[in-house]
């Protein structure tokens, strides 16, 4: 069995008044959305970014360029396969 760091993070964090506390995985998830959306209407779709891996699936990869370019409206999606 493979050891685990004690310091692992095992549930997800919010920050609120530059604090991190802990939260449900989907008040994280509705957290992230905000924050996108925020973000995407005070500066435009092109000031969000993606980064997607080059080892996961071409199906995993194509849902990524396919968020960011027809969800959110932004060409800025990268991933690592030129290194």
């Amino acid at each position: 069995m493979a050891k685990q760091n004690k310091g692992r993070i095992t549930t997800p964090l919010v920050r609120k008044n530059g604090t991190l506390r802990p939260a449900s995985w989907e008040e994280a998830l509705h957290e992230a959305a905000q924050g996108i959306q925020t973000t995407v209407q005070k500066s435009g779709p092109q000031a969000f970014g993606m980064f997607s891996c080059s080892k996961t699936t071409n199906e995993l990869n194509f849902l990524a360029q396919k968020f960011a370019r027809a969800v959110i409206g932004s060409n800025n999606i990268d991933s690592c396969n030129r290194t």
